[in-house]
Parts: structure tokens; sequence; C-alpha cells
């Protein structure tokens, strides 16, 4: 297998078979340059954190975990056969032809209110089955087994990266309008009542940071995408 080939500024390196989260944040608490991408390419699963530092308040730079969302979905748009649809979760869940198929997850340093030293964001993708029982896991599925068997791994890494970069630089340049619109038209799951971050209510809409606004009660609330930070485990 070929070294996966990033653009400028982007550094590769293989987890071989190390958590890729763990190693990414690791690396980012230690001072490593942002652009650092650690990925973990195994015959069943594609794993690949990206280290950023960002320059604005962590409640702006939570846009990374949609920003690599659609980059994903931008990706497999053009690599996957066009009857696969792509669709992602708030929480950063990924869903190829409506099973799950992966998440994005997103850990930083600091408070929302404050610039964070580092973001990092790490996706996982199931490439194939973890059982030939695939009906006992309805609701679960692979890339590979949703028609995307030609789909190579390292090109799909690469592409994820690429398509990543393209929308960080649309949203440096023209804010979240943008963003907000492309991910509101991939999202899955946003309608009726939902529990987010322990908070039950019915779903209202998106403000413009892409932060989930849910009735409860009488009172609208706003969960932040900050809500979704988590660590490695």
């Amino acid at each position: 297998m070929n070294a996966p080939q990033f653009p400028p500024l982007f550094i590769g390196q293989d987890a071989t078979g190390g958590d890729t989260f763990a190693l990414a944040c690791a690396a980012a608490d230690q001072g490593c340059d942002a652009g650092l991408v650690i990925y973990d390419l195994a015959p069943d699963q594609l794993r690949a954190s990206i280290v950023f530092a960002p320059d604005v308040t962590l409640t702006e730079a939570a846009a990374m975990l949609p920003i690599c969302g659609v980059g994903l979905q931008n990706a497999l748009g053009v690599l996957a056969p066009p009857e696969v649809g792509i669709h992602l979760g708030w929480d950063g869940t990924v869903y190829v032809n409506g099973g799950r198929c992966g998440a994005l997850r997103m850990a930083a340093s600091g408070t929302p209110e404050a610039e964070p030293d580092w973001l990092v964001v790490d996706l996982t993708l199931t490439l194939w089955p973890g059982s030939d029982e695939t009906g006992l896991t309805p609701d679960e599925t692979a890339l590979y087994a949703e028609g995307c068997a030609e789909v190579d791994a390292v090109t799909l890494l690469e592409a994820w990266v690429r398509h990543t970069l393209v929308g960080i630089n649309a949203w440096a340049d023209a804010g979240t309008a943008n963003l907000h619109r492309e991910w509101a038209g991939l999202a899955h799951g946003l309608e009726g009542h939902m529990t987010v971050a322990g908070k039950t209510g019915a779903y209202v809409g998106l403000e413009e940071n892409l932060g989930l606004l849910l009735k409860i009660d009488a009172e609208t609330v706003l969960i932040p995408l900050t809500a979704n930070l988590t660590r490695p485990a």
C-alpha cells in the first residue's frame, strides 16, 4: 500500500494499528504542528485524525466537525457510485444508505469562549462488516457492503483531507452560510423529538454556527456544537 499524499502543510503519520484519535490528541498536547494527519488503514476500517490550530474561539472552531463531515460526503460523492447516499448526524455519526457506517469525533483544548491551542477531528469509517450476520444489526452497515467496493481507502483518505481543506478555506473566507446550507442538506435525523447532550425536546432548527435548537417545554434551548467535544477513551 502506498503512503497517502496530502496537500501542502498536511503531514501524514501512520498509526500502525494505534488509536489515531488518542495519538493525535497526545501529539497536539505536546505542541505538534497543525496539519498532522494520523491514519490507520485496516482492511475493515479507515481511521484518521486531523490536527487543527484555529485562530477563532472554540465555539466558532467547532465548525470543523461539520466541515469534516461535508468533506467526507464530497469525497465519497466523487468516488462512490451516484446511487450511494451519504448523510450526517449532528453528533458526527456517518450514515451510508441510511445505516450507521462510522463517526466523526472532536476534541480540543481550552474552553468554548477561548481560542483553543488545538482541535482534533477523528474519522472512523467501517469498510467491511464485522460479521457475515449483517441481519443482526440492520441499522449498521459498511461502505463496501453498500456498493462501494471499488473505493480505495488511500484514495478516500486523500480525498477527505483535500475536500475538507476546501471547506475550511470557504468557511474562513465567507463564514458559515454556505456550510450551513450544505450540511443541512445532508443532515440525518433532524426531525421530531430527540435527545441530545442529555436534553430532550422537539427539533426547531440550526442557529448560524450550526448549534442545535430544541423546544423544551415552552423554551427554545440552544445546544452548541461544542456539546459534541469528547476525549479518547
